[in-house]
């Protein structure tokens, strides 16, 4: 990777505004995404900041995705800021496994964030991407665990996007068609109507009255109910996360401090252009689709 000068990125007052505006427009969730959000200095000034639009109602929802190594430092803070549900990125709960996909890794760090989260009072969904031949075996498991700890779980494909190196996604891909058959072979699975506005499809387990959610962005598109856009740290707005266009909104917030018409405007002309639907596709044993910019770029 290769990071960015600290010029480029939006400061915290800056995305303060930047949000703001979303929401003075009718945005009426905001996720705070990574990498890991909470490694920022001063992040936690942010959501303090942003409480506000959920206390006079504007906003309905304020979130976090997070690795969970800081949880257990910032658990009871993030709660008093208005917090009140987390999505914790897990993949596996093989502590050699999980040191091995994200190179830092110290999955007994995150394990004591998720005790130190649910017991400020956090609502706690495992976010697990679905990769053959690496944490199959694991599908019970996690779900069992998931049951005994009062946590949702939502299983994602994995997407075509990035530098892929010597890791390909094609044999990567384990199909949640396929994970979906095996949990109901050991669960009867009810599908609920539940939508989110994002890609999430659920069952509930009828023996655990657990939620599961699938995200599948190959197996099925979920595009046509998609009403997301996600914000990078240096003011790029991508209107999908399965292609290419964006638009520079930093450009017409640092240009125009004083007067946010301009800001709006960019914002309303980027929502007009959300496409109708991604390109990833794994047809044909190949690849199609892929994103050239990796994950991180965008956020998780």
């Amino acid at each position: 990777m290769t990071f960015l000068p600290k010029k480029e990125l939006l400061t915290l007052e800056e995305l303060d505004r930047m949000c703001s505006t979303f929401i003075g427009l009718g945005v009426e969730k905001l996720r705070i995404t990574g990498g890991e959000p909470l490694v920022r200095r001063d992040i936690l000034t942010f959501f303090q900041k942003m409480s506000r639009h959920l206390e006079n109602g504007a906003l309905k929802e304020l979130t976090l995705t997070t690795n969970g190594s800081q949880l257990e430092k910032y658990a009871d803070a993030l709660y008093a800021a208005g917090v009140r549900r987390v999505n914790v990125s897990l993949d596996t709960m093989d502590d050699t496994k999980f040191a091995e996909i994200t190179r830092w890794g110290r999955l007994p760090q995150v394990l004591k964030g998720i005790d130190a989260a649910q017991k400020a009072g956090l609502r706690i969904k495992i976010n697990a991407v679905a990769l053959k031949g690496f944490n199959e075996d694991e599908l019970i498991p996690m779900t069992k665990w998931c049951a005994e700890r009062d946590m949702d779980l939502t299983w994602i494909e994995v997407m075509p996007m990035g530098d892929i190196g010597n890791e390909s996604r094609l044999t990567q891909y384990w199909s949640l068609n396929d994970l979906r058959k095996t949990l109901g072979e050991h669960y009867a699975l009810t599908d609920l109507p539940e939508r989110t506005g994002g890609p999430a499809r659920y069952v509930r387990l009828e023996e655990t009255g657990q939620k599961i959610g699938f995200i599948t962005p190959m197996t099925h598109n979920f595009c046509e109910s998609c009403n997301r856009v996600r914000l990078t740290c240096t003011g790029e707005l991508f209107m999908c996360l399965g292609q290419e266009d964006n638009a520079d909104l930093r450009a017409a917030l640092r240009n125009h401090p004083d007067d946010n018409s301009h800001l709006e405007q960019a914002i309303r002309n980027a929502i007009a252009l959300k496409p109708k639907g991604h390109d990833f596709d794994y047809s044909r044993q190949t690849v199609d689709g892929r994103v050239s910019r990796h994950m991180s770029h965008t956020g998780g």
